[in-house]
């Protein structure tokens, strides 16, 4: 019978986790466990830029004593990372196998995890991009604003290659089911289009019948400091293994919008 495990700091986790100190973690408790999907950090581009030194402790060096200790113990770990690794090359289209150079806090934590382990079979990681849901920051801020007859001011130019959160739940399950199957050590977790935040505004007026009102709005040089403007990647292997369907935005995102009102 497979069991779950869910280590966190809040009182719903069956085990207290604290990465700023790893190392007071009874790692016993990973003692026979097949499969850690390790999606903790601090992801907010900003604090990383501000708050460098914790993130940093978090991202990066607790990150990887709690992945060393499960490697150890043979556990099979897949490692959350982000697109943000890439850095941003103009007119650049990321695949797995394109070279990472992150110059933002955040992606530089990304990418060294990547490296300290991209050599271990038992290691694996996940590149997300922007993932999209009825409670991601932008489209809850969109919605709060339908709510209170407020109009968004919606960020332009600003684009991903949106993936859902569905998908990403998808793809843990592929993993969790066929780890040896999968050769290479990363995937591009990527939507076939590149989308803007006024995309997913104006896909947002098409599931709920154009009640959001909304500016469109550049934002100041600082905004763009610690992200790219666009970050294009696309993944090699995604349709090779048949992974998740090859659907279009609009179809993912009316997926995650189902049941809001």
């Amino acid at each position: 019978m497979e069991s779950l495990l869910k280590l966190d700091r809040n009182s719903e986790s069956d085990a207290y986790l604290d990465l700023q100190e790893a190392e007071k973690f009874n790692y016993s408790l990973l003692d026979g466990i097949e499969f850690v999907i390790f999606a903790a950090a601090i992801s907010s581009p900003d604090q990383c830029a501000e708050e460098f030194e914790t993130c940093w402790e978090i991202n990066v060096t607790g990150t990887s004593y709690f992945i060393s200790e499960a490697l150890k113990r043979r556990c099979k770990v897949l490692f959350l990372s982000s697109d943000a690794v890439f850095g941003d090359i103009p007119g650049a289209i990321y695949t797995e196998a394109s070279p990472t150079r992150a110059y933002t806090p955040y992606g530089r934590m990304k990418k060294a995890v990547e490296d300290k382990f991209k050599r271990n079979p038992l290691f694996k990681a996940i590149r997300l991009s922007y993932v999209v849901s009825k409670k991601d920051r932008f489209v809850t801020y969109c919605i709060n604003c339908i709510k209170k007859d407020e109009i968004a001011e919606v960020f332009h130019p600003f684009y991903r290659n949106v993936i859902g959160i569905s998908d990403v739940v998808d793809i843990i399950i592929f993993f969790a089911e066929h780890w040896d199957d999968y050769e290479p050590t990363y995937l591009n977790v990527a939507g076939k289009e590149l989308v803007s935040r006024i995309r997913i505004a104006d896909e947002l007026n098409r599931y709920l019948d154009g009640r959001l009102k909304y500016i469109v709005s550049l934002p100041g040089k600082e905004f763009f400091t610690n992200r790219p403007c666009i970050t294009q990647m696309q993944s090699l292997y995604m349709q090779k293994y048949s992974i998740i369907p090859d659907n279009t935005f609009s179809e993912k995102f009316k997926k995650e919008l189902e049941g809001t009102e």
